[in-house]
């Protein structure tokens, strides 16, 4: 029976990635959808999976319709003017990771979602995150 080389092509590639923003703290939502495009696009490849992961906390990642709407402002946190344990709580509700799938080079969100980092500490902070890319090239 002959063997076959393996398509070069077609074996999945894992490639880690790291970037840092800075955040205003108090609920800062940021939009990182056209970073995270940008690595799948950079890396040439067309399907696989997109692991975000944000180090530390209290921070969290998830997807929402990214418009001013939706962003909160919670009057609480200025009235009485008390430290982040809440912060940490609602991180942990969040999660600090989110798995997004992509194919022909695309991640596959809806119309109207974005990929974002929510920072619920109370002061400006700069984050790290770690993102991997599990896929494979055209």
């Amino acid at each position: 029976m002959a063997k076959h080389a393996p398509d070069v092509a077609a074996a999945p590639l894992i490639v880690t990635e790291h970037l840092r923003l800075t955040t205003r703290g108090d609920d800062d939502i940021v939009d990182i959808t056209p970073q995270l495009q940008a690595l799948v696009e950079r890396h040439g490849l067309r399907e696989g999976q997109m692991l975000v992961f944000v180090s530390g906390s209290p921070a969290g990642i998830t997807t929402i319709e990214y418009e001013p709407g939706l962003i909160a402002r919670y009057a609480h946190h200025e009235h009485w003017h008390d430290g982040n344990g809440h912060s940490h709580v609602r991180a942990s509700l969040l999660g600090p990771s989110l798995t997004v799938p992509f194919a022909e080079g695309r991640l596959l969100l809806g119309t109207w979602q974005q990929i974002v980092l929510v920072d619920f500490d109370n002061k400006p902070r700069e984050r790290h995150l770690v993102v991997q890319l599990l896929g494979t090239r055209a």
